[in-house]
């Protein structure tokens, strides 16, 4: 890419297909997209971003057509393509539609099928077979490990304290059956860390990290502030979720051109040559 001020400094970032420093932004959810803005997006910012995340099960209300040519907008900018979590909702309502959802999935040109389980009681053994089978259909799977229960929703702090919280060594041993099994990567809810509590649980975002292999996760951060916090402590490639919205503020903060009192001007990289 022939960049705008190519003389002035930035971080130095991993080329496209990016196995660290990934950025997932969220399509179709708190807003409509449709292809002429996403291409706006990809045309100006695509150059930084590397999954295209459907939330919500947004595709499943909108025309087949509008959804492959979202698909294929971002295919013409080499940035996958993510389903979001919706088979946990097709777990319950059409649990024998499972491999059908995963085919047409394929069929309509994901790149990515996303196995969440937030809501679910459900065992570790079932959804490592859900990533079996995701790989089977030569699809990546990106399973989703959580802290809290009814997490990946529009819960209050209310609603999830009256949940029992999840045992980080629980979720990291499921991520590492994950990984095992042939996931792509793990995407860590941010919900119980940063998002929906009181006081940010950072030892359980350090604990994941460490456990699971920070180049293993993709770290959902909801907010300016949370992505702030993840790059001062794990590094500008760090992988991460955030809304379509904040891909610049998030890129800036990467690349060291901007940044927040406490992160101005200190965030670097290295490149042995």
């Amino acid at each position: 890419m022939a960049r705008a001020f190519d003389f002035l400094h930035i971080n130095d970032r991993p080329e496209k297909p990016r196995d660290r420093g990934i950025t997932e932004i969220r399509g179709p959810y708190y807003d409509p997209m449709g292809p002429r803005e996403l291409r706006d997006i990809l045309e100006t910012m695509g150059e930084y971003v590397d999954i295209y995340k459907f939330s919500g099960g947004s595709f499943a209300l909108m025309p087949e057509k509008a959804v492959k040519e979202l698909i294929e907008t971002c295919h013409e900018f080499d940035v996958m393509v993510s389903t979001g979590g919706f088979v946990e909702n097709v777990l319950v309502r059409d649990n024998d539609l499972v491999d059908r959802y995963i085919e047409e999935a394929k069929n309509l040109g994901f790149d990515i099928v996303e196995i969440s389980s937030g809501f679910l009681a459900i065992d570790t053994d079932d959804l490592v077979a859900l990533t079996e089978t995701v790989a089977n259909y030569g699809l990546k799977p990106k399973p989703e490990i959580n802290v809290q229960f009814g997490a990946g929703g529009a819960s209050s702090v209310e609603e999830l304290e009256s949940e029992a919280a999840i045992d980080p060594t629980s979720a990291i041993r499921e991520a590492e059956r994950h990984l095992e099994a042939g996931a792509y990567k793990i995407m860590v809810e941010s919900e119980g860390i940063t998002e929906r509590v009181r006081e940010w649980r950072t030892d359980v975002a350090f604990q994941i990290a460490n456990e699971v292999g920070i180049e293993n996760c993709v770290f959902e951060a909801a907010d300016p502030p949370v992505f702030e916090w993840y790059i001062k402590n794990f590094g500008p490639n760090v992988n991460l979720f955030v809304d379509n919205s904040q891909i610049v503020e998030l890129e800036c903060m990467r690349s060291g051109l901007w940044g927040k009192k406490t992160s101005w001007g200190r965030t670097a990289s290295y490149r042995k040559e």
